[in-house]
């Protein structure tokens, strides 16, 4: 795990002196935190919050780094979700599901007991964020209801997490907490 903040603290770095990459990386990030099966290997908050504050503190434009997160994200579960109806409850036939049969029931459970707000929620932890997609996909989630959540739940997430903290460092910065 050392290992693998020392590399996203390396990514912040190349991002701040290399801007005109962040947006496609954002981009990219969020997409993998939110496909099923990546989302295991992506660790899009720990980045998200740390590139947020540089990016604050330094003086970026956050919106158009928010709405990055946001898009990456809604297309990341998009594809899950497709993947689910695709693959149906064969998925569980595919790793990492094989290795741990519980975390596609945990998901189906969760997804039964809230529905349609289970997309809502699930954006918002990790462990939802992995599965409960592809559980919306496999039990026929109707398309427009889980788009709307879906989109929904992105751009409360992307702002959330990459806006918000900037916009904290931002602050901290102004006040002197933090030096530019």
């Amino acid at each position: 795990m050392a290992q693998l903040e020392l590399w996203m603290q390396a990514l912040v770095e190349f991002m701040r002196a290399n801007q005109e990459w962040a947006i496609p990386i954002v981009f990219l990030i969020a997409f993998g935190e939110c496909v099923a099966i990546l989302s295991w290997l992506v660790p899009a908050t720990v980045f998200f919050t740390a590139f947020g504050a540089a990016a604050g503190a330094s003086g970026l434009d956050l919106v158009p780094l928010a709405i990055a997160a946001a898009a990456g994200s809604g297309f990341g579960f998009w594809v899950s979700y497709w993947a689910g109806l695709i693959l149906g409850p064969r998925v569980d036939d595919h790793w990492p599901f094989t290795t741990n049969p519980q975390l596609l029931a945990r998901g189906h459970a969760f997804f039964e007991k809230w529905g349609v707000a289970s997309i809502l929620i699930g954006h918002f932890f990790g462990p939802l964020r992995a599965v409960i997609a592809i559980v919306a996909g496999i039990v026929k989630m109707p398309f427009w209801p889980f788009q709307i959540a879906n989109w929904t739940a992105s751009i409360a997430w992307g702002f959330a997490l990459l806006y918000g903290a900037g916009r904290l460092a931002e602050m901290a910065t102004q006040g002197g907490m933090l030096p530019r």
